[in-house]
């Protein structure tokens, strides 16, 4: 039996056809454009060149907010981004909460990665119960409990290979005595948790508060570790971002 005759616009070289890819190319490199310049002038105005943390570390962050927003877990109504950089020694200060909105930091300072992690740097990661070991990549914080270490937050790993049994491991922001300049000048390194990401206790009640309820934190790997993610995928947060911004009404 003869096979039906092609359709016109199912010919690669319809004009139809090639007008929409090129509009959608086009499209695709305004938004490009447009997040770039918008990483870089929240990067440059909220002050984090000076804070130590590098462009690239926030951008792979800022790609993986905008993801979580496409896939509908990470609000837009709570813009705000903490980025813990476990690349940077336990004596440096690591942790970033930012304003995404205002384009400001709201928090700088200390956070202890686990005992089984490493000593002055963090080393080795696991998602694995009992291995008190931190963990890495994306998260949605949670509500808030008091426990041991006082006012403390639940945390809900996205990332079945490297974080996704942070509750069952009891994974949670707390403040620490041991997460303190005092330590660092004692011990050459600050003190370790048991996988937890440990604050001082002077300002971890403070940054709980801020960042509890559906907000996102992205833990950086060092460049050693094998950690890759489908929320560092550019094209879907570009559609979040857009949409953000109203840009896909243009």
């Amino acid at each position: 039996m003869p096979s039906a005759p092609a359709s016109a616009t199912d010919d690669p070289r319809n004009p139809q056809k090639i007008t929409a890819a090129a509009n959608a190319a086009a499209r695709k490199a305004f938004y490009t454009a447009a997040f770039e310049q918008h990483m870089l002038l929240t990067y440059t105005q909220s002050g984090l060149t000076q804070s130590g943390l590098s462009m690239s570390v926030f951008r792979q962050a800022l790609i993986g907010y905008y993801n979580l927003q496409q896939r509908g877990l990470a609000s837009a109504t709570k813009p705000l981004l903490t980025v813990i950089d476990f690349s940077r020694s336990s004596r440096l200060k690591r942790l970033w909460v930012i304003d995404l909105k205002k384009q400001r930091v709201l928090f700088n300072t200390l956070v202890a990665h686990g005992k089984n992690t490493g000593e002055e740097f963090a080393k080795a990661f696991s998602n694995v119960n009992g291995s008190e070991q931190s963990s890495i990549g994306f998260y949605l914080t949670g509500n808030t409990y008091t426990g041991k270490h006082g006012l403390s937050l639940k945390l809900q790993g996205l990332e079945p290979r490297y974080n996704s049994n942070a509750a069952s491991r009891a994974v949670v922001v707390h403040g620490a005595e041991y997460v303190c300049e005092d330590f660092v000048r004692q011990h050459g390194r600050l003190g370790r948790s048991q996988g937890c990401p440990a604050l001082p206790t002077d300002q971890a009640g403070s940054i709980i508060r801020t960042i509890k309820g559906g907000s996102v934190i992205y833990a950086h790997a060092p460049a050693a570790v094998n950690y890759t993610s489908s929320f560092l995928q550019l094209d879907p947060a570009l559609t979040a971002f857009a949409r953000t911004q109203g840009l896909a009404k243009l």
